[in-house]
């Protein structure tokens, strides 16, 4: 399946295509347009619009898109809703103090998208980050069992 989002990837637009490859889809193919030309890139392609602005997988009621396609998709693994309240943080931007872990992230972004400019390679290098990270949560969900 197609999906499509924002050009210029962050935080968000990293945490969104690495869960749908991971946990929804993983045949997923990424397209990364201009904001104006998400919804009708969609509608061209058939691909699925996410975090961008009045698309069904974006921001609503003070969730980021990683939190709403975790609740779209039923998804309940005490791992990912750890990682959801770390991406959370590092994307909302009144919220960046709610989780220590997100400004790491944050400027992990930040360094991919100077280092690798272009959406596709900064995607594919920052699933790595994104494994490790998951991996993390994993071994903090099970001390707290």
């Amino acid at each position: 399946m197609k999906w499509v989002t924002r050009s210029h990837v962050h935080v968000d637009r990293i945490a969104c295509p690495w869960l749908i490859s991971r946990f929804v889809d993983s045949d997923a193919e990424f397209l990364f347009v201009p904001k104006s030309r998400v919804v009708k890139t969609a509608g061209e392609t058939g691909a699925i619009p996410f975090d961008a602005p009045e698309v069904e997988l974006g921001h609503h009621n003070g969730r980021c898109s990683f939190e709403t396609i975790i609740e779209h998709f039923k998804l309940t693994d005490p791992a990912l809703l750890r990682l959801a309240k770390i991406v959370h943080s590092a994307d909302v931007k009144a919220d960046h103090d709610a989780d220590p872990a997100a400004i790491g992230l944050e400027a992990i972004a930040v360094g991919y998208s100077l280092r690798f400019p272009d959406d596709q390679e900064n995607l594919d290098r920052q699933f790595d980050v994104y494994d490790a990270l998951y991996a993390w949560c994993r071994l903090q969900v099970s001390k707290e069992k």
